[in-house]
């Protein structure tokens, strides 16, 4: 998928703003604080003037040098389109809005929240639709430490969490909680705060699914909305034409720039003769191009130069006649898998012409 770049970017840069860090506060160790004994004159020399209104006892400080690892409460990321936070809420929770393309909100959620679970490995151990909560398996919301060339492998803890979704009565709107249902571990002990980080931090998890499987429903949804209909058919000629429905204005103004997205290089726009003249070179693909999606379609054409003729047929609709650079129409065959080729390559990058 390729989206995994951007959902391990989401996810990181959740995990840096939660207010769960890794970096412990040593704002109260004894180095940080300078008790300065009074001014010693030298030998020979008189004590300074010192006005006793003024006058400070030295302090001393008996401060214990461990860290006490302060630690702010977590804050719920509401990085997803339609995510927002009631200011003020004590509990972890967030709100949903119904965005295009969802069906049922709550479904999307509870699947959102199920993904979360596969991917730590657990499972749900209660799941109530009635009271749409789901109660989850043991699972560590803090991984072990990383570093470069080891890791630790002992968990620190890990928690069961008790998930519920209350959706309005008008169904698009709904929140979601978590709540902790459980806790173990052998060196950390739970604490008020402890527990408000670990359900916020579960929380903005499940956000972040909802985020990545939204993106990857708006590209469908984009694969499938303002895709031209490209068919076999003549144009009023009697030559071989893909042939659309839409109008002549809106094609002749828009094929350019498609045919620029497929590896084409635009010569020459004579909008009189409605002529476009177009140089073609097969694309040339690289690992980079399948990482980012980016993978160019090849049409089923030699490279050179061709000329597409966009006229208005009889009935209205629009007519495309692909010729050679000598102004010869292309040959059916070829026109019938160009044609397959220009509709897998609207429906794949999604483009709306």
């Amino acid at each position: 998928m390729q989206y995994w770049i951007s959902k391990a970017l989401a996810v990181s840069v959740m995990v840096s703003l939660t207010g769960c860090g890794v970096f412990t506060d040593e704002a109260h160790h004894k180095r940080n604080y300078r008790a300065n004994e009074a001014v010693k004159a030298p030998a020979g020399l008189a004590q300074p003037a010192q006005d006793p209104t003024y006058k400070m006892d030295v302090a001393q400080y008996d401060n214990n040098p461990e860290a006490k690892n302060y630690r702010p409460p977590a804050q719920v990321i509401t990085i997803a389109q339609g995510t927002w936070v009631e200011e003020g809420d004590t509990e972890a929770r967030v709100y949903f809005d119904k965005n295009d393309g969802i069906e049922d909100l709550d479904v999307f959620i509870w699947d959102s929240i199920k993904a979360v679970l596969a991917e730590k490995n657990t499972a749900a151990l209660k799941e109530d639709k009635a009271s749409n909560s789901i109660e989850t398996g043991w699972y560590a919301i803090i991984k072990p430490e990383e570093g470069w060339f080891w890791e630790t492998e002992t968990e620190v803890s890990q928690q069961r969490f008790i998930f519920t979704i209350e959706e309005k009565s008008h169904q698009r709107t709904a929140s979601l909680t978590s709540k902790l249902a459980d806790y173990k571990s052998d060196s950390v002990p739970l604490t008020p705060l402890l527990q408000q980080q670990l359900e916020v931090r579960a929380l903005n998890q499940v956000i972040a699914e909802f985020d990545y499987r939204y993106r990857q429903l708006e590209v469908d949804m984009r694969k499938q909305q303002g895709i031209i209909s490209l068919e076999m058919g003549f144009d009023n000629k009697g030559n071989a034409a893909l042939v659309t429905e839409q109008d002549y204005n809106m094609v002749f103004d828009r094929f350019s720039g498609f045919l620029e997205r497929l590896s084409f290089t635009i010569v020459e726009i004579d909008q009189e003769r409605g002529l476009i003249t177009a140089d073609y070179k097969k694309p040339e693909s690289s690992v980079w191009d399948s990482i980012w999606g980016e993978e160019l379609s090849e049409l089923p054409i030699e490279d050179g130069q061709y000329q597409i003729l966009v006229s208005r047929t009889n009935d209205g609709g629009t007519s495309l006649t692909w010729m050679d650079s000598e102004g010869s129409t292309l040959e059916p065959g070829t026109m019938n898998d160009l044609q397959q080729a220009l509709e897998n390559a609207l429906r794949q990058r999604g483009i709306n012409i």
